[in-house]
């Protein structure tokens, strides 16, 4: 038996707040975790639509039936099964989509802010280092970055943007090991990034939102 691939042609989906013009001042991709959706997703980023900001949540390309056959749907960025291939089909498609927004809009007008949550922080810390997007600040929301994350893919790029790291203190996926982990890795390579904690869970409260934004004027404002 031998496994070949063949590249297709497929549509994706994302859901979009606000409106692009010469008001705009900050752009955000904001990705969704394990077993979500865009459009439900992008709600918790109502807080940031002020006619400043544009939100882009794209939506990952695999989708399934989050209980057995049937029921509510959700969407995986990527398995354990041929993970590889996804990565690189999702940072090609997220490439794709920064670039259709900055066709209508020039990079140099606004801030770029990236976004991941849970499962999202994996997904866009790898876009960050393997992909096209240029970027003032990345924010990982109840989520790490891989554990496998090549930070000399492009440690220029890394070391520019402003790095958050934003838990709950009741996160039931916090894992302090891996915390731990991470930060060395993150000092290895001589990055840095400020570590945010709520009171909560593994959720995107608005609360906490308005609270990170105010909090860093400089890079969010």
């Amino acid at each position: 038996m031998q496994l070949h691939y063949l590249e297709v042609s497929k549509t994706a989906r994302y859901a979009v707040l606000g409106e692009l013009s010469s008001h705009t001042r900050h752009v955000w991709f904001v990705c969704h975790g394990y077993g979500q959706l865009a459009a439900p997703f992008i709600e918790y980023f109502h807080p940031l639509d002020d006619g400043y900001n544009y939100i882009v949540a794209p939506e990952a390309l695999a989708r399934f039936y989050t209980k057995r056959m049937e029921g509510r749907v959700g969407a995986t960025w990527m398995t354990k099964e041929d993970r590889q291939t996804d990565i690189t089909d999702y940072v090609r498609y997220l490439d794709q989509l920064y670039g259709e927004v900055f066709s209508r809009i020039p990079r140099s007008q606004v801030k770029v802010h990236v976004l991941g949550f849970s499962q999202g922080a994996a997904t866009v810390s790898r876009w960050i280092a393997e992909g096209a997007v240029e970027l003032d600040s990345w924010v990982l929301w109840g989520g790490l970055f891989p554990h496998d994350l090549n930070f000399a893919v492009n440690p220029e790029k890394l070391k520019g943007a402003s790095t958050f790291l934003v838990y709950g203190d009741e996160d039931p996926f916090r894992d302090e090991e891996k915390l731990k982990e991470r930060h060395q890795l993150v000092a290895e390579a001589g990055l840095h990034y400020q570590q945010v904690e709520f009171r909560g869970g593994h959720e995107i409260p608005e609360a906490a939102l308005r609270s990170l934004i105010e909090q860093y004027p400089d890079t969010f404002q």
